[in-house]
C-alpha cells in the first residue's frame, strides 16, 4: 500500500478532485457524504463490498474531523480512476491533521490513523482559506 501524508499549496482548478465551487457544500454531514459516495458508486457497476465498506468509512471519518477540529466541511468532492475513488473534503482550518498514539482507554483519536491505514494515498493540500484532504481508496473491478 503506497500510503503517504503531506501539505502542499496548488492553484486552484489543478486538482481532477478540485473541491472548490461558488457557494457552500451540499455536503455538511458524515451521513450526507456516505450518501453521495453510495450514490457515485452505484452507477460504476459491481465492486468489492470491502472496498465499498472502507471508502464510506473513509468519508465519515474525514467529514467527522472537518466538523471535530476545523468547522465543518466547505467542501466535498469525489474523483473516480479506473482503479480508486478518491475522497476530497475540504474545511477552514490550514491545521494538518495529526498522527498521535493514544492511550486505548482514551476516546478519539483514532479517525486519522484509519485513513491512513486505509488509503492508498492520502495528501493534504493547504491554502489561504484552508485545506483540503484527498483520500485514494484501492478498487479492483
Amino acid at each position: 500500500m503506497n500510503t503517504r501524508s503531506d501539505t502542499r499549496s496548488r492553484a486552484p482548478g489543478t486538482d481532477p478532485c478540485d473541491t472548490q465551487n461558488a457557494g457552500p457544500s451540499p455536503v455538511r454531514t458524515p451521513a450526507q457524504a456516505r450518501q453521495a459516495v453510495r450514490h457515485t458508486l452505484a452507477g460504476l457497476g459491481p465492486l468489492h463490498p470491502a472496498q465499498i465498506e472502507d471508502l464510506l468509512l473513509v468519508t465519515s471519518e474525514l467529514v467527522t474531523n472537518a466538523h471535530r477540529h476545523a468547522g465543518g466541511v466547505t467542501g466535498f468532492g469525489l474523483g473516480i480512476e479506473r482503479d480508486r475513488v478518491t475522497v476530497s473534503v475540504s474545511d477552514a482550518s490550514t491545521a494538518s491533521p495529526l498522527y498521535e498514539l493514544h492511550d486505548e482507554l482514551r476516546p478519539g483519536g483514532f479517525g486519522w490513523p484509519i485513513v491512513l491505514r486505509l488509503c492508498r494515498e492520502v495528501s493534504v493540500d493547504t491554502q489561504a482559506e484552508g485545506k483540503t484532504i484527498h483520500a485514494a481508496v484501492r478498487f479492483d473491478r
